[in-house]
């Protein structure tokens, strides 16, 4: 790794104003990478809340979200171990259902170079579908329940599609009790393992 290269990077993304003129509460990009980092959460785009304190998952996701990978916020924020790269790093705005999509400019700008960074990386947790789109490039399934429920597909090749863990999904988490069963076990287990490994 150049470290130059990358301080450089990481200076540009934090600068980033791509998407100025799109964005309701202007750029504040909200990330965290450290090149030691052995698991990548490739979440959407932050929302309000995030945008304003610069924290990601500081919300009701967030909580939902350790507790399916069974860790604390001690952990979860340690950047010498999770990586938060998100589709978008910044809040995109909110339309008639709810936040809009993430811009597309910052995925296209920016995350293949800040991913090229993360070279211990043993799983990426790609949180629902646009994450699982970037991630899974053409292997997906046709809806996200296929994709999220043929996850040992990916797994080899170190990617756990997930549905966001949103309050909005609670319905989804209803009608598919197999992936509290079987997904979130795996999940917690591939954690422990790295825990241990550190």
């Amino acid at each position: 790794m150049n470290p130059k290269k990358y301080k450089k990077l990481i200076k540009e993304v934090r600068g980033c104003s791509i998407c100025m003129p799109h964005l309701p509460m202007g750029p504040n990009p909200v990330f965290r990478i450290n090149p030691k980092a052995k698991i990548l959460i490739a979440g959407q785009a932050p929302g309000i809340r995030v945008h304003k304190t610069g924290i990601p998952f500081n919300d009701p996701s967030g909580v939902r979200l350790r507790e399916w990978m069974g860790i604390g916020e001690d952990f979860f924020y340690d950047e010498e171990k999770v990586a938060i790269i998100p589709m978008a790093f910044c809040y995109p705005g909110t339309g008639e259902r709810g936040d809009l999509p993430p811009r597309k400019e910052c995925a296209e700008t920016w995350r293949s170079d800040l991913i090229s960074y993360l070279p211990e990386l043993e799983i990426t947790l790609a949180i629902g579908m646009y994450a699982i789109d970037w991630h899974l490039k053409g292997t997906k399934k046709k809806t996200l329940t296929e994709t999220v429920r043929a996850h040992k597909e990916y797994l080899p090749n170190g990617v756990l599609p997930l549905p966001h863990p949103s309050p909005r999904n609670n319905i989804w988490l209803k009608r598919n009790p197999w992936f509290e069963e079987e997904v979130l076990g795996i999940l917690k287990k591939k954690i422990r393992n790295i825990l241990k490994s550190k």
